[in-house]
């Protein structure tokens, strides 16, 4: 028979995962920590505001600006392979080297 305790320490777990999953990140050393898979589970809208958002801040570092054209589909392309390749990667890292790939191609600010 399992623990009553271990039983309601688990529902609490999940119900934080999911909570966590669905609250938009907004704090850098918080999102910084958010991996592939986790970023997947969120909701489509909290995730397109943690990926901008991270990389506005990568590219910011790097004296770039990412455009709302095709340099900016091709660096989401390059983190949506990325991630599938590998899904425990932190997403910054992720987005950090598709600038870093593309920043010949990108405006500097």
């Amino acid at each position: 028979m399992i623990p009553r305790t271990f039983l309601t320490t688990s529902a609490l777990l999940i119900l934080a995962t999911s909570a966590y999953a669905q609250k938009p990140l907004t704090y850098f050393d918080q999102a910084a920590y958010v991996t592939c898979r986790e970023a997947q589970a969120m909701s489509p809208d909290a995730r397109k505001t943690l990926a901008g958002y991270l990389a506005e801040h990568a590219a910011q570092r790097r004296g770039l600006t990412v455009p709302n054209d095709d340099r900016g589909t091709q660096i989401a392309y390059l983190v949506r392979g990325g991630c599938t390749l590998a899904p425990d990667a932190y997403l910054f890292t992720v987005i950090d080297r598709a600038i870093q790939a593309e920043s010949a191609k990108l405006p500097k600010r």
